[in-house]
């Protein structure tokens, strides 16, 4: 039986990919552990936690970071440059593993030092990449900057000075990766697995595409009325769902939401709304500038809850402009709630435009609410691509095993 370790920051028992992945390949019969430095998930053999000398680190690596990149212009969002990190190389979890996965492994988890430590291990090595930061100098999303191709020089995120950074972070990338034989790069989407072809950090190395995974349970079809009798909303008229921790986030397209949503309200014959929004407690200024009712769900703590907001809802929007995979719009899909969104980034491998959902042009807000309209209209058949089956998935994984493990 193939043993596999999961290293990861943080481990959150919803809409965590990398916990849905560790769960799934218990089930098909591959020794599966995680290790992180922080868990919501009960802690067992299986899942282990570094212990609290680790989070005096993760303050300290918070206070560097924030004066190393306090230059960055976070309208381009988010922008990491490991600093401090933990030598998991000695855990019990990390010596048993056959093969090792790295998640998100930033914030005080590993640095690049201690990822090297991993390396001479002589185990594969499976960058599980849940964005852009492995095959950049430090951005997550590079939106319309393409120069993780070349160098990642004359960064956009550094307009005021410190464009180095990235160069320099680059540069450490490079030698890590053409050092070690043994590292695999893995993208959960078409768009990240095509951008990962093309950055000269990973251009000739070795590069799969494996979809992340939602299952059927909790995510599946209940009864609509039951569904928002759950969560206090109205029996008639139509829901429109919408979910963001941080509404405001540069990737998350609020102020085309907003705009599609101004634009619905202008058309004539349609139905009553109310716009449902999870993620997020009552925010005055977020319900101010929807024309719509509003009903607050808060942050589901849960899948079950998650799965029954989808499931009051009549369409779910999403109008990410940068998404790596797009694990709620599946999740919606599951439960058979269409989804629209802007065709961009790993969702384009999850709608198939007008079947279960509507694709609208980029940033096209108008072309958004005419996507919130075909959803709420339109008797579609809401089912996800057999592709995106989970025993499909694991199968691909435990072939990737066999494939490392031969070529060692």
């Amino acid at each position: 039986m193939t043993k596999v370790v999961h290293l990861i920051n943080h481990i959150s028992p919803s809409g965590n990919a990398a916990y849905r992945l560790h769960k799934a390949l218990l089930e098909h019969d591959v020794d599966s552990n995680m290790l992180s430095l922080n868990s919501e998930v009960p802690l067992s053999k299986r899942v282990d936690k570094l212990r609290l000398r680790a989070n005096f680190k993760v303050l300290l690596n918070n206070k560097l970071h924030k004066l190393k990149i306090n230059k960055v212009d976070t309208s381009y969002g988010m922008f990491s440059a490991p600093i401090l990190g933990n030598d998991v190389v000695n855990h019990k979890l990390v010596q048993n593993a056959d093969v090792i996965y790295l998640h998100w492994i930033l914030g005080g988890f590993l640095n690049l030092k201690n990822i090297d430590a991993l390396a001479r291990l002589n185990k594969p090595i499976i960058f599980f990449m849940h964005d852009m930061w492995t095959i950049t100098g430090g951005c997550h999303y590079s939106f319309s900057c393409k120069n993780f191709e070349t160098d990642c020089s004359s960064c956009q995120m550094f307009p005021n000075g410190g464009a180095d950074l990235p160069m320099k972070e680059f540069k450490k990338k490079m030698n890590l990766y053409n050092t070690y034989r043994n590292f695999h790069f893995l993208a959960p989407s078409t768009w990240l697995f095509d951008l990962a072809k093309k950055s000269m950090l990973t251009k000739g190395k070795d590069i799969v595409k494996i979809s992340n995974l939602v299952d059927s349970e909790p995510f599946k079809p209940v009864d609509q009325k039951f569904a928002r009798k759950i969560l206090g909303l109205d029996a008639s008229g139509s829901i429109i769902l919408f979910g963001a921790a941080s509404p405001y986030s540069p990737y998350k397209g609020w102020n085309y939401l907003i705009k599609a949503l101004e634009h619905l309200a202008t058309k004539k014959n349609i139905p009553e709304i109310t716009v449902a929004i999870f993620g997020s407690d009552y925010n005055e200024k977020v319900a101010a500038a929807i024309p719509f009712k509003t009903k607050f769900l808060g942050r589901l703590r849960d899948e079950y809850s998650t799965a029954t907001a989808y499931n009051a809802a009549d369409v779910f929007v999403a109008p990410s402009l940068a998404e790596t995979f797009g694990m709620v719009v599946l999740e919606s899909i599951r439960c058979q709630t269409p989804v629209a969104a802007f065709d961009t980034g790993g969702i384009s491998d999850i709608i198939d435009h007008k079947q279960n959902g509507y694709l609208a042009k980029y940033k096209d807000a108008e072309d958004l609410a005419e996507g919130i309209v075909f959803c709420l209209n339109e008797k579609l058949k809401v089912e996800a691509s057999p592709s995106l089956n989970k025993k499909i998935i694991v199968d691909k994984h435990i072939s990737l095993y066999k494939r490392l493990l031969s070529q060692k």
